[in-house]
């Protein structure tokens, strides 16, 4: 390979886990990681969803593997992906998680149980799974980098948003925990906060507002995207999409 395509692609060799990536900023970011060399272990529900991502890929000349995984019903699989991916590929540099649920927008005081138990699940639990997983192989790659998207309503809580925001904010704790932990060794853990995109859970949210007038995955993924190379040396920083 020469000078010139070292440089194009910076994470040649490297393996990249991205969640929530049968669409939106997942899918988008996996992309990005892909044509910068990564090879991506993409994870989602939607096994259509994620061969198309996997066709696009591979037209950008990237590469993937597809794990369709639920984060809630397969925790058993979740526990065990970060060891599968090292005997497969052996190694796991990078962890993109863009996975999460709206749940309801509703009065705290109106919270109810089962929603209460998805959003914790999808918006907390996961996190700490993966944290766990991929925790031991991440300090083992030459240059881990991890990286989990966040919400700007972690410093701004806002009525009605407080069964997705409480998730977010302990998501956020946990990733800037593990960051502390690990600031002695070559992992490098931050959180990114893309602000207002247009996503399919930006739409059930705000479904009467007009998704032109806000920025594209395609527009934030390079953002989160440098945040994996091996020249980024930050660590347990918010990083805020410009504009937002």
């Amino acid at each position: 390979m020469s000078a010139a395509e070292d440089a194009a692609r910076p994470l040649e060799g490297s393996v990249a886990l991205v969640t929530g990536a049968s669409r939106g900023i997942g899918a988008a970011v996996a992309l990005e990681l892909a044509r910068l060399g990564a090879h991506c272990v993409l994870t989602a529900r939607t096994q259509g969803a994620l061969e198309e991502l996997d066709d696009g890929i591979r037209a950008a000349g990237g590469t993937a593997t597809l794990f369709p995984l639920d984060l809630v019903r397969d925790a058993d699989k979740l526990d065990l992906l970060g060891p599968s991916i090292v005997n497969r590929f052996g190694r796991l540099d990078l962890l993109v998680h863009a996975a999460g649920v709206l749940s309801k927008l509703t009065p705290v005081a109106h919270i109810m149980p089962r929603d209460w138990q998805e959003a914790v699940a999808v918006n907390l639990t996961a996190c700490w799974r993966l944290i766990r997983t991929c925790d031991p192989p991440l300090r083992a790659a030459p240059a881990g980098r991890a990286v989990v998207v966040t919400d700007g309503l972690v410093a701004e809580p806002r009525a009605y948003w407080g069964l997705y925001g409480f998730g977010k904010a302990g998501q956020e704790h946990l990733a800037r925990s593990w960051a502390a932990e690990v600031a002695n060794t070559k992992l490098r853990v931050n959180l990114f906060d893309p602000g207002a995109v247009a996503t399919k859970l930006r739409g059930m949210a705000m479904p009467g507002e007009d998704p032109t007038t806000l920025a594209q995955p395609a527009d934030v993924a390079p953002a989160i995207a440098a945040l994996c190379l091996p020249a980024e040396v930050r660590n347990g920083a918010v990083v805020r999409f410009p504009g937002r």
